[in-house]
């Protein structure tokens, strides 16, 4: 059984930073691209950001020069450190993961809980 623990979430001011990690763990055979996504109340769930497992990265427009996403391939661990946060960054964030199992011959998305993070003005 797979699964993505997400943490690190909580409330900043503008301006500050917080740094969220996502550990896979289980019967992992491989893991592909990891990432973040987030989503605000009323709002659709949207990319933030996404790592290959060779490192290659993208970011949603909004972010771009504030968070970076790095990973650790032998700890099967995704980061997203976030700075210089505004209060529209707001939003459950969700660590996404495409990872095959050692019980799957397919590589299958797997979602972690969430973690809020609430930034005020």
């Amino acid at each position: 059984q797979v699964r993505l623990v997400d943490s690190g979430g909580g409330s900043v001011q503008a301006g500050g930073f917080l740094r969220l990690s996502c550990v896979a763990s289980g019967s992992i055979f491989s893991i592909n691209d990891m990432g973040w996504y987030r989503q605000a109340p009323g709002k659709q769930r949207e990319l933030v950001a996404r790592i290959t497992r060779g490192g290659s990265t993208n970011y949603a427009d909004s972010v771009k020069g504030r968070f970076t996403v790095s990973r650790d391939n032998a700890e099967n661990t995704v980061y997203l450190q976030m700075n210089s946060l505004k209060p529209e960054d707001t939003a459950a964030y969700l660590c996404n993961a495409a990872i095959r199992a050692t019980s799957d011959y397919v590589t299958k998305n797997y979602w972690g809980k969430g973690t809020l993070v609430t930034v005020s003005s």
